[in-house]
């Protein structure tokens, strides 16, 4: 099926919002951990197969800062298996030249997490042949307002004009500075909202739904909705010419 795919209109940067690990439990009675475990699986598989196509940056919608707000055992074993996740692939990011970047307020994480983050950061800082990002208390309207102090606070200084802020300069006080926006999003579990997911990034990004719960989520769909991608036209507000 992959050979259906172009390689020279693959999108550079894809983004995904990661939903359905806990209906996916429900729906066979397990706890909402096995579905979180379920769903880390699912990451395994998105990201090997990301690489083999040869997509430039893919980021995941990992944990939003709405998400502290569920039950602590939950969030424990969220970060529980964050960390596992951090030491049984961090051979394979090296193997595979792919550098681990994050987005979000990472200081809210506990102090070990933020510790294999940035031993597997720093192990992986110079492979150049794919980003991963992981969005980890990330929220998009957080993301704003963080980058709406830092020009206020250089403009009351007197560093930045206020008549001369670009979209440009916005985007390069967002957390995702340095990488383009993404070409395509897709949300699984047939939830069709952006949940305060990338909301400057995301204004000309091709969107995608699937009703595919996450764990449920593999190459073949992702090809497939690549596919679909290719297949669209897109024209940035402008009217193609006939």
């Amino acid at each position: 099926m992959q050979n259906e795919l172009d390689p020279d209109r693959m999108p550079k940067h894809v983004a995904i919002i990661m939903d359905g690990n806990g209906r996916w439990a429900k729906k066979r009675l397990l706890n909402r951990i096995k579905g979180h475990e379920k769903g880390a699986e699912a990451v395994r598989i998105i990201v090997r197969t990301a690489r083999k196509l040869n997509i430039a940056a893919l980021t995941l919608y990992a944990f939003s800062t709405e998400n502290w707000q569920r039950p602590q055992l939950e969030i424990s074993g969220l970060m529980l298996l964050l960390r596992r996740f951090l030491k049984s692939e961090r051979q394979t990011l090296i193997e595979n030249e792919i550098r681990l970047n994050t987005i979000g307020q990472i200081d809210r994480l506990p102090k070990e997490v933020r510790e294999n983050l940035e031993a597997v950061m720093a192990a992986t800082a110079n492979n150049k042949k794919m980003v991963l990002n992981l969005a980890l208390s990330y929220g998009a309207r957080a993301e704003i307002v963080d980058m709406v102090k830092q020009i206020a606070f250089a403009a009351q200084k007197g560093a930045i004009d206020p008549a001369a802020v670009t979209p440009e300069m916005v985007a390069d006080h967002l957390y995702t500075r340095g990488i383009p926006d993404p070409d395509l999003l897709i949300r699984t579990s047939g939830e069709m909202r952006i949940s305060n997911f990338l909301l400057w990034q995301i204004a000309y990004s091709e969107i995608f739904f699937t009703p595919t719960l996450w764990p449920d989520f593999g190459e073949d769909e992702f090809v497939q909705i690549l596919e679909n991608y290719q297949n669209r036209e897109r024209r940035y507000g402008a009217v193609t010419s006939t």
